[in-house]
Parts: structure tokens; sequence; C-alpha cells
């Protein structure tokens, strides 16, 4: 089992910058193989924001490149989510998410590639 639980969030101005973190606890949590974080606007789908694979390798989505930086301590038991230059449809409930199951680079974007979330924290920004 592995517990997730994200802090951070809250609102901010288009162009502001808001930081998120997620803390991994449980008798499973040394043996994730990625973790990422992902956001769900209502009415929409869950989607990947960021995510690293076994190796390390981090993917971003192309709507946050070069704003977001996702960042884990090492060994791995937290996990930050640095957000800048935010636009109003990044506003939506972000959660963090962990998987201890094979995830190749192909599948971290995916929802269904974890078995394990965090509560979720809102993030809101205004025009």
């Amino acid at each position: 089992q592995v517990q997730l639980v994200e802090h951070g969030g809250g609102s901010a101005p288009t162009g502001g910058s808001l930081r998120l973190s997620c803390v991994a606890s449980g008798s499973s949590s040394s043996n994730v193989n990625c973790m990422g974080w992902f956001r769900q606007a209502p009415g929409k789908e869950r989607e990947g924001v960021a995510a690293f694979d076994p190796t390390g390798y981090t993917t971003y989505a192309d709507s946050v490149k070069d704003r977001f930086i996702f960042a884990r301590s090492s060994p791995s038991d937290t996990l930050y989510l640095e957000m800048k230059n935010l636009k109003p449809e990044d506003s939506g409930m972000y959660f963090c998410a962990a998987a201890t199951r094979y995830c190749p680079l192909i599948a971290t974007m995916s929802p269904h590639s974890y078995a394990y979330w965090g509560q979720g924290t809102q993030i809101t920004v205004s025009s």
C-alpha cells in the first residue's frame, strides 16, 4: 500500500506561481516505479501533467512544458510541482499518483497506470 498526501494549492492570478508537494508513505512506498501529477477540471477527464518512469525520465504535458517543473526528493518519498506563469486553463483538482506495477514510459501519463492516488488539491487561476 502507498499513501499519498498532497499539500499546497490554492488561488493565483494569471501569470502567478504555485507549488504543490506530495508525500508518499506506506509499506510499498519503496517499491514505487512511476509517480506523477494529474489534474481534472469540472466536466473533463483526468489528464497527466507530469510523470516519471522507472528510469527517472520525466514527461510533461505539452500544455505545461517550460512552465511547470516536476521534482522529487531522494528516495522519491516527496514530489514537488512548481507551477509558473499560470493560466486560467490550469485550474482544476490536482492529484499525485503512484504505481508499483511496471509502467513503461509510454504509459506514465495515463491515469490507468496508477493504483494509488492522493486526495487532490484545488488550483484556481483567475483571469
